[in-house]
């Protein structure tokens, strides 16, 4: 349970840093509170750490697939996302580390899902799930070379963060596992050789 509430958390993160990005209104509270626009950027350290929108209609790196490829991108992502949770929620006994590895990859695929699905509706600009990922982290270090090209600068989100640090954890995890079975089968190995 403890992994499930971590996961909502990361999630609630992501997306009041959206919108406070973006920008949101509660008029029954009163509150208005305006954003960025597209493209508008603010250095937090000049010439390394902006704050810069973006609105990426695409998926990774920009990239937009086309209609049919990207309604098929978000098909799939609901359905990992919904195995994902499913995963949390049966697998209790499962280890702890690969929960959280887990939690981590759900939490930051449901931000960007939401995204996708709602904002275009919540923001008045498209249907339901025709929304954009919005992302505001611009790292300016990091030159992403795609095809032989130099794109720009990767501004990514908090829900980016959470994916790549869940699947870092996750191969971490599945590559200590193979080297801990190659010794087993090593050890075995000689223990059967030793015994001829």
């Amino acid at each position: 349970m403890k992994i499930i509430a971590f996961t909502f958390l990361l999630f609630a993160a992501d997306q009041i840093s959206k919108m406070f990005v973006k920008g949101f209104s509660l008029p029954w509270l009163n509150i208005n509170h305006n954003g960025f626009n597209p493209g508008d950027t603010t250095p937090l350290i000049n010439n390394f750490f902006h704050i810069t929108l973006v609105e990426n209609p695409g998926i990774a790196f920009g990239i937009i697939p086309g209609d049919v490829l990207k309604e098929l991108i978000l098909i799939l992502t609901i359905i990992i996302c919904l195995a994902l949770f499913g995963f949390l929620v049966f697998a209790k006994n499962a280890d702890t580390k690969v929960r959280f590895a887990v939690g981590l990859i759900l939490g930051g695929a449901g931000g960007n899902l939401f995204d996708r699905i709602f904002y275009g509706y919540i923001y008045n600009y498209a249907p339901l799930f025709q929304g954009h990922v919005v992302d505001f982290l611009d790292l300016k270090l990091f030159k992403i070379f795609l095809f032989g090209q130099i794109p720009g600068n990767y501004v990514f989100n908090f829900a980016d963060l959470s994916i790549t640090l869940g699947i870092i954890v996750l191969i971490s995890l599945i590559m200590k596992a193979k080297k801990e079975e190659l010794v087993l089968v090593k050890q075995f190995a000689k223990e059967r050789q030793d015994s001829y």
